[in-house]
């Protein structure tokens, strides 16, 4: 297992720094596929199975398994399993960070019984089977709750094209302690958003028929969630809790219709809250326009209103709170998205101009804030390629987090129209300044009567209906010390 609760708060894999501290990386060629450290305190480290690498790399993390440490005084070379470390060094976004101005990419080890050293903190021993872990202040083990997940999925929705699952209700169930083993397995290199890539390089001459200057190819998959759903029609989560997971929360992955996910919390979830739709089949190339000819395919018709995401994208902190991506007719409205790594709400995939699968979404009246803990290039409210139709509205966007180590400590943005965002109306939004990242868009966007200047009425009146307001009670606030960028 990669993940344990204690009395429903989970216990932190032994790291070699601890609280919100990381080291940074001295050097990385690509070449020889190697990562020069500054050399670890610990001792006895050269031999051990299973001691993992963890990189902060732009707007994405890395997992990589090591394979091997060499010790040259002061610097350490590690050296990665496969397949991981191919991936790692043939991709070129994002790519670790060398930078004599901002420092380079931040990193730290874990899992090794070395690490073990303040409360809080566990290792699990796979030769000996035998879990260590230091309790708490006010823990008595003789009488807490343990938790070790077995499961990645607790339930499976599933029809097919032609036998669709209909008229499924989930009210008032509590989906809580999954795990995820792919880490330990086969490392983690996601491209973005979580998710992780299969396979990757960089184009010697870039350019593609879709766009010219392309140099990115990659294949990705999507992590598991504790409620998966496919080829499916009016299925309704209602007032659920989605708490304690190792991955995704709820995943409309393909073919669903006409479903909802309403006045239901996402806490303490290793990865992002909730998401839906298409981003890529394992076998495309991942820039390529997804516009199937079976429209049985799509995500479309689906409404994900008054839900709270907080404390969310806490192991895969590229995550984010609502990820969408080749959707059609997609309601977002009146979620509250807080404390998460990495941004808020997004919608849109491919990186593309070119008219896709995608059109007519509403993202209406959310509420994002506090958010960007770790990462940066980010948005609290996030775009990307061609979606006709489709209008982002009143909705409430503010406090940024100071991340510690993003790459750059001033490239964050309230609205992020990354590339390809086109035909989107962004309008009546609130955030404290009109500070917006327009990278590559296509046309016909319009950019209407967005900042500090918008009604009081529309930050009033985001977030939260009042029926819902109650679901702020049922969870705790966290990081509220924070510092906030300004």
């Amino acid at each position: 297992t990669r993940q344990l609760w204690v009395n429903n708060t989970r216990a932190i894999r032994a790291r070699d720094r601890n609280g919100d501290s990381m080291s940074r990386i001295l050097n990385w060629d690509h070449q020889r596929a190697e990562c020069w450290i500054p050399t670890p305190a610990q001792k006895g480290l050269q031999n051990l199975r299973g001691l993992e690498f963890f990189i902060h790399q732009w707007w994405a993390i890395a997992v990589l398994r090591v394979k091997d440490i060499e010790v040259h005084g002061d610097s350490t070379r590690l050296r990665f399993f496969e397949p991981e470390s191919h991936i790692q060094n043939e991709h070129p976004w994002p790519a670790p960070w060398l930078s004599e101005k901002t420092g380079n990419s931040a990193f730290y080890l874990s899992n090794a019984l070395q690490f073990l050293d303040e409360p809080g903190e566990w290792y699990l021993d796979i030769a000996a089977r035998k879990i260590y872990y230091w309790p708490r202040p006010g823990e008595n083990m003789n009488s807490v709750v343990t938790i070790v997940p077995a499961l990645e999925t607790i339930v499976r929705v599933e029809g097919t094209a032609d036998a669709p699952v209909s008229n499924v209700r989930f009210r008032n169930i509590s989906f809580q302690h999954t795990g995820w083993l792919r880490p330990t397995e086969k490392g983690h290199v996601p491209l973005q958003a979580g998710m992780y890539l299969l396979d990757a390089y960089k184009l010697k001459i870039p350019g593609t028929p879709d766009k010219k200057g392309l140099e990115n190819q990659a294949w990705i998959g999507r992590q598991p969630a504790a409620a998966v759903v496919r080829f499916a029609n009016n299925i309704q989560f209602e007032q659920c809790r989605f708490e304690q997971l190792a991955a995704t929360g709820l995943d409309f992955v393909k073919g669903v219709s006409n479903s909802s996910v309403n006045g239901s919390v996402f806490y303490d979830v290793g990865g992002t809250g909730i998401q839906e739709g298409m981003f890529s089949d394992e076998a495309w190339e991942t820039h390529i326009p997804y516009d199937p000819t079976d429209l049985r395919e799509l995500c479309t018709g689906n409404r994900i209103t008054n839900n709270l995401i907080s404390n969310a994208c806490n192991e895969d902190w590229g995550c984010v709170g609502i990820s969408a991506g080749y959707v059609r007719n997609s309601y977002i409205a009146h979620n509250e998205v807080r404390d998460v790594t990495y941004s808020g709400i997004c919608v849109g995939w491919g990186w593309t101009r070119t008219v896709n699968a995608m059109r007519n979404n509403i993202v209406f009246a959310n509420k994002v804030h506090y958010y960007a803990r770790e990462m940066y290039d980010v948005g609290g409210l996030y775009t990307l390629s061609a979606m006709p139709g489709s209008t982002i509205s009143e909705n409430y966007i503010d406090s940024i987090y100071k991340a510690p180590y993003a790459h750059d400590p001033n490239h964050w943005f309230y609205y992020y129209l990354d590339e390809g965002s086109s035909y989107i109306t962004i309008k009546n939004n609130w955030s404290p300044s009109e500070k917006v990242m327009r990278n590559s868009n296509g046309p016909g966007n319009v950019w209407e009567n967005n900042g500090p200047q918008v009604a009081d009425s529309i930050k009033r009146n985001a977030g939260l209906e009042p029926a819902y307001q109650y679901l702020l009670s049922t969870v705790p606030v966290i990081n509220n010390n924070w510092p906030i960028n300004h």
